[in-house]
Formats: C-alpha cells, structure tokens, sequence
C-alpha cells in the first residue's frame, strides 16, 4: 500500500494540536481540491502554559517531523511548506532548524500571542498580516494561504505521519506532564492510556493532595483524582497541582494568559476575559455563568470556548465547595 492517505486513514490517526480531527480528511480535502497551486503548513507554534511536547519532537526527532512535511508536500503537489515556530524555539534553534530543512520549507518566526498560533492566525502572520483568526468556513483545506489549498498538521502528527509510512507508528502520543509533578518531563505512550495509569507508570502520583489540568496548562479541564481513570481525547498534556495552591491565583494567571494572547478582535473575548478577571479579583463569581455562555456562543474563533474551560472546571468542582465548607 503506497497511498500515504490510505496508511493514514488505517491507523485512525487524529490531529494531535488537540482537534482529535481525522487527518486523512483534512489530507484529502487539500489534495481533491481543483487548484493547481497548494502549500502545507507544519504548526510549531505551541503556545500552551507548560506544555512542551513539540519542543521536544522538534529537538529529539526532528528528522520525522520533516520527513512528515515533505511527504505532505509531494501528497499535494505543493509549492512550498513552511514550519512556523514558536518564537523562543526560532531563538534558540530556528537556523539550525532551516538549515536542516533545505530549500522546499522555510522556517518563519512566530508572531503574536497565544492566538497567534491558531490555525487561520499562522496563515494572516505567514502572509504578513497581523496574526488574527478568520472566520470559517472557508477552511484553509480549501482557502488558505493567498486564498489556496492548505494542509495545516501539528508538528506531532506530522512526526506521526512519517512513522506510519516508515511502518514505525504503534499508535503511541507525547505527553507532557508539568506543574508540581515529582517528576516532569515529556513522555511517550499509547494514545489509549488512562491519565491515573500516564502518571503511575511515570512516577507522577503526588504524595500531597492534589488536581490535574488536561489538555492544556490554560485551556486544559480541571480534574479531581476520582475523574482521572480516562484517556486524553485533547491536547497530551497534565499540569499537577497541590490542592493548597491560592486558587486565585491560578485564575488570575489563566487570565493574564488569554488577556495577553487573544487577539482583542472580537467582543466576547476582548470584554469578558476583563470582566471575569474582574469577578476574580473581586471574588463574585454571581454573574460569570452568564459571561461564560456569551464568550462559548459568541467569540470569533475558538479561544472563547477554550478559555472558559479552566475557570468553570475548577469552579465548579473545587472552589464552590470549598466556599461552601466555610460557610
């Protein structure tokens, strides 16, 4: 079998930016379209709170990850493909990256904040616009770099890519496990593992009360030890915490963090993260259940689902309960 979609295609392989979006129909979108000029895009841009999985692909295996974009780019006949990074990752290794890719990919520098590594944010940056969402539909599969076909993959599946054509691929995942885990780092497992049996079988069970966030260390879920015997269908990534954190404190970093990094282009986001890290501030969360639903049903892009996913998660779960108890 030397159709690299149909490899993919049996092996299931889901897009590992945290989409979980079949990669062999975004593959297939880019390659059915009736445009002779299309590019690929291979997303470096991880800009999630501790998290670091294609920090470390990138450093430790970055011969998969281009073998992954180059087979892309001959799948779709593409003009070019192009590695947007992280901008500390382009300081550190940027040249060495470019010189390793030869001249059919380039390396460009990340810009903007956390949104900017949004899959239609890297196509305005590439073209040299300010790295804003657009609004979708249109898809880049159908209309995305100078309005052609783009193939937009994580660096993690594209890595994932080559390993399956090299028929090296055993439905393994990164995960990287940070925060006050006794053991941090980034880990290789099956995709299928528990998070309880990720932090078991990684040393990573706390001897102190804790909780975790998974899928990310801003817009991860909160979850209690008693909710952790399931898989990570998101972003591979846990942050441990101590139960005694200052909880505020977590929100209000969390707030700062989509503050700074959204784009200021939509309403819901521009206002409501000011209004919530208002409700923190002023511990009155009477209204933010309201302010949560307008930026989920509301905001430009998905930022404002994402963003609301901590605050209520640990809300819900821990700091509600804990107002309780001391009343």
């Amino acid at each position: 079998m030397d159709n690299i979609i149909e490899k993919i295609r049996k092996e299931n392989l889901l897009g590992r930016s945290g989409s979980m979006f079949p990669v062999c129909l975004k593959w297939e979108s880019v390659k059915n379209s009736d445009q002779k000029e299309r590019y690929v895009i291979c997303n470096a841009s991880e800009g999630e709170v501790e998290t670091f999985k294609d920090y470390y692909i990138l450093k430790n295996h970055k011969e998969d990850v281009i073998e992954g974009i180059n087979l892309a780019i001959k799948e779709m006949e593409a003009k070019r493909g192009y590695i947007y990074l992280n901008a500390s990752y382009f300081d550190e290794f940027g040249k060495e990256l470019q010189e390793f890719c030869g001249e059919k990919i380039k390396v460009i520098k990340k810009r903007g904040g956390y949104i900017g590594g949004e899959e239609t944010s890297v196509i305005e940056a590439i073209e040299g616009n300010v790295p804003e969402p657009r609004i979708k539909p249109p898809f880049p599969s159908q209309v995305g770099l100078w309005g052609l076909p783009t193939l937009v993959n994580n660096v993690e599946t594209l890595y994932c890519v080559a390993k399956i054509n090299k028929g090296e691929y055993e439905g393994e995942r990164f995960f990287s496990i940070f925060g006050d885990a006794p053991n941090k780092g980034v880990f290789v497992f099956p995709k299928d593992i528990s998070v309880r049996e990720l932090l078991e079988k990684t040393n990573n069970i706390p001897s102190f009360d804790y909780f975790v966030q998974v899928g990310g260390g801003g817009g991860g879920d909160i979850m209690l030890p008693s909710e952790i015997d399931c898989t990570i269908n998101s972003l591979g990534s846990v942050i441990i915490y101590n139960k005694e954190i200052d909880k505020y404190q977590l929100m209000k970093k969390w707030a700062n963090f989509f503050l700074e990094g959204n784009c200021d282009k939509c309403t819901p986001c521009r206002e409501g993260l000011y209004r919530i890290m208002e409700m923190i501030e002023e511990e009155d969360f009477d209204e933010i259940e309201k302010m949560f639903f307008v930026m989920q049903k509301t905001s430009l892009c998905p930022l404002g689902v994402v963003a609301v996913k901590p605050f209520k998660t640990l809300l819900e779960k821990i700091i509600y309960k804990e107002n309780e108890n001391k009343n």
